[in-house]
């Protein structure tokens, strides 16, 4: 038994959030009835789930790793005609984009009909590393880089990026390597923007452990079963695609313990116990490694 709008996103209905509207809406029947409670238990094998009256539909997940050329808008259609990502991917499923490129913006973009996954990769909440290339307008000195990395403000928040460090100097620029969590429009944009260095071309070059690398613009290959299980683990879901269950962490039971005395009858005195005020749990030091180079604020391993 599983939940009715996670059975709805696995079968690429809808991600999780639409299909959750879509119940609320009593657009969902489960056997014939309508159904406007979130968090029922249906089982999809054996009872006949409809979307507005239609059968919901057993589909093979698709896992589609585009290289999105500039020119194309992230989108399933448009209603200008102008072209986009769909353009250039034929498969007989109903994939969708998963977060958006903007039009200019190339690299590389996920497309599936795995609601989960795509509800996962898109939403902040589990910090999926995206990794760029972007060629700005100038050389950035190293003080303007360490404003990026210290953050700047959009709309009232603050981006902080995973990691920010030059790579190369070009006739047009400086290329920088920016490794962020965010998934607002034109974020990596609008930052290099607010510190004065405008963005002339901007590639994705990663999704967390998806990578573009291998794949022409324009082209497109599914994603690999490795892939896929480290996607998965990435983002937390099981080999079935859904939610991981952490394991309970094993500790050894502590035997009580009483402060040893010293011969003044002092806590700490001499064979006493000494005591040492530490940081607090998880703390790191967020020095820049060499090169430039940042880790991320909760310690993860660099791109590769």
């Amino acid at each position: 038994m599983e939940r009715l709008q996670r059975v709805l996103a696995t079968h690429g209905v809808a991600s999780r959030r639409k299909a959750e509207e879509l119940i609320l809406a009593g657009r969902v029947a489960v056997d014939g009835h309508i159904v406007r409670e979130l968090g029922t238990q249906v089982n999809a094998e054996r009872q006949r789930i409809t979307v507005d009256g239609k059968p919901i539909r057993t589909e093979r997940r698709r896992y589609i790793l585009l290289n999105k050329p500039p020119g194309y808008i992230t989108t399933a259609s448009d209603e200008r005609g102008r072209r986009t990502v769909m353009d250039l991917v034929n498969v007989p499923e109903r994939v969708v984009p998963v977060g958006r490129l903007d039009r200019q913006t190339s690299g590389l973009l996920l497309l599936t009909n795995d609601g989960d996954v795509a509800f996962r990769v898109a939403h902040p909440r589990y910090e999926l590393e995206k990794e760029y290339e972007a060629l700005v307008d100038g050389h950035p000195p190293p003080e303007v880089l360490a404003e990026l990395r210290r953050g700047v403000t959009i709309e009232g928040q603050k981006v902080i990026p995973e990691q920010i460090r030059p790579l190369r100097n070009e006739e047009a620029g400086t290329v920088l390597r920016i490794v962020i969590h965010e998934g607002r429009n034109r974020i990596v944009r609008r930052m290099l923007e607010r510190v004065g260095y405008p963005v002339i071309k901007l590639t994705r070059t990663r999704i967390g452990p998806l990578q573009v690398k291998g794949i022409a613009p324009g082209a497109w290959r599914e994603a690999t079963a490795g892939e896929l299980a480290q996607l998965r683990e990435a983002l937390l879901l099981d080999g079935e695609g859904k939610p991981a269950v952490p394991a309970p962490r094993q500790t050894a039971p502590r035997r009580p313990t009483e402060p040893r005395r010293g011969p003044t009858g002092r806590v700490g005195g001499t064979g006493g116990t000494e005591l040492r005020k530490t940081g607090p749990p998880g703390s790191r030091d967020r020095r820049p490694s060499s090169g430039g180079q940042e880790h991320g604020r909760r310690g993860g391993r660099p791109p590769a």
